[in-house]
């Protein structure tokens, strides 16, 4: 019992970290995944993980403990937070296409998220988690975590790195490379939907009979419906390089904290 209760610290820090990652980490974190798998999953793989990288080092509660219960939990908020944050930009992207095809005021409560998002915002958001699901993205969410260990392991200096400001300016980094993405998604719909106002203003220039607000709106509604058409099959390659993106954010902030 005593060799037993000589792991039991190191096995909260494990899943400390892990349970904070499933609260922020995409897929995972969502309304629809019920709270007792979200806990029964995270236990379990805590305690694989534990059982596999953890056992080697024992951790005994002292002062210091309550540090170290902080430091992995910013450790799993911030992995997770920062795979979510990727998957942002696709509903950033739909709200850019919204204020284009005039869907800005008709926003709807994501059952996903449960806040309010952008129509096209949440079609390409639900659109993406299939898809990375279909990539099987969630297993490789399952072995970064896991692998985290490696980088940073239960005896790591998180605060001294913390305090370099090396973290701050790769989430500031990270965060501007999500706007960056979230329209390079939406650069395709909003330039044609910009040609067709400039192509509007100038019909109402030339032939100022016609009501361009009655004949505008529903004309910019069906060519964004038709040019969504056309972009959807293309939406595969470039989901997965926004994945492939997302997990090497996450890789390089493995690294940043070795």
């Amino acid at each position: 019992m005593e060799i037993w209760l000589q792991f039991i610290p190191g096995f909260l820090l494990v899943l400390c970290r892990i349970t904070c990652f499933f609260v922020t980490a995409p897929v995972f974190s969502t309304h629809n995944v019920p709270v007792p798998f979200r806990i029964g999953l995270a236990f379990f793989v805590s305690l694989i993980t534990f059982l596999t990288v953890g056992t080697g080092t024992v951790i005994e509660i002292d002062a210091l403990y309550f540090l170290a219960v902080i430091r992995e939990v910013l450790v799993g908020l911030l992995l997770g937070f920062l795979a979510y944050m990727f998957f942002t930009a696709v509903q950033v992207a739909g709200s850019f296409t919204d204020l284009q095809i005039g869907f800005g005021m008709a926003n709807m409560v994501d059952p996903l998220t449960g806040v309010s998002s952008p129509l096209i915002g949440n079609f390409k958001f639900m659109l993406a988690i299939l898809l990375f699901l279909s990539f099987n993205g969630h297993h490789l969410l399952l072995q970064g975590i896991m692998g985290s260990y490696q980088w940073v392991p239960l005896d790591h200096e998180w605060f001294a790195k913390i305090y370099s400001g090396e973290i701050s300016q790769f989430l500031l980094k990270s965060f501007g490379e999500m706007f960056m993405l979230a329209f390079q998604l939406a650069a395709p719909l909003v330039v044609s939907l910009f040609l067709a106002d400039v192509g509007l203003g100038i019909l109402a220039r030339t032939a100022p009979q016609f009501n361009i607000f009655v004949v505008g709106f529903p004309f910019k509604i069906l060519l964004g419906f038709i040019l969504l058409l056309f972009l959807v099959p293309s939406f595969a390659d470039l989901f997965r390089g926004l994945f492939a993106r997302m997990f090497e954010s996450m890789r390089e902030l493995l690294q940043l904290l070795s």
